[in-house]
C-alpha cells in the first residue's frame, strides 16, 4: 500500500473514532439527531458568554426571527434558557443549560476521548514520537 493511502487510512480511523465519541456524547444527552449547524450555534453562544438575540443574529448572519425560532427549539431541547439583564430589563440574554454546555463542548470532549484511547495504546516513547511528529504539521 502506498504511503499516502496508509496515511489516509490512519487519519480516517482517527476521525471515525472521534465521531463515535461525539455520537456517544449526543446519545448520552438524548440528542442523537443534533445537527452540526445546531452544535455550532451552541458553541457560539458558549464562546460569547453574554449574547443577545440581536448579537447572535449578527454573528451567525441570520435574521432575528430565525434566531428566535432556533432558540425556541433549543429551549424545548433543554439546551438554553432566556435571562433578562439586571441592568436593562429590555435585554434578553441567551444562556446555556448544563446540557447545552455539554453539547457545545462535544468536539473538545470527543477529541479528549480519542487522545485517551491513543495514550492507552502507546508506551511513553511512542507517545513522545507521536507528539513530535504532530507538532511538525502546520
Amino acid at each position: 500500500m502506498e504511503r499516502r493511502d496508509r496515511l489516509f487510512e490512519v487519519i480516517e480511523n482517527l476521525l471515525r473514532a472521534k465521531n463515535e465519541c461525539s455520537c456517544k456524547i449526543f446519545s448520552d444527552c438524548g440528542l442523537s439527531d443534533m445537527t452540526v449547524k445546531q452544535v455550532s450555534y451552541l458553541k457560539t453562544i458558549d464562546e460569547q458568554g453574554e449574547v443577545t438575540f440581536s448579537r447572535l443574529a449578527e454573528i451567525t448572519r441570520n435574521s432575528k426571527p430565525t434566531i428566535t425560532e432556533m432558540i425556541n427549539k433549543f429551549e424545548r431541547m433543554n439546551c438554553v434558557y432566556r435571562e433578562r439583564s439586571n441592568d436593562d430589563r429590555r435585554f434578553l440574554y441567551i444562556r446555556l443549560t448544563a446540557k447545552g454546555k455539554k453539547i457545545a463542548k462535544v468536539e473538545h470532549d470527543a477529541l479528549r476521548q480519542v487522545i485517551e484511547r491513543m495514550i492507552s495504546s502507546l508506551d511513553e516513547s511512542e507517545q513522545d514520537l507521536l507528539i513530535g511528529l504532530l507538532k511538525k504539521i502546520r
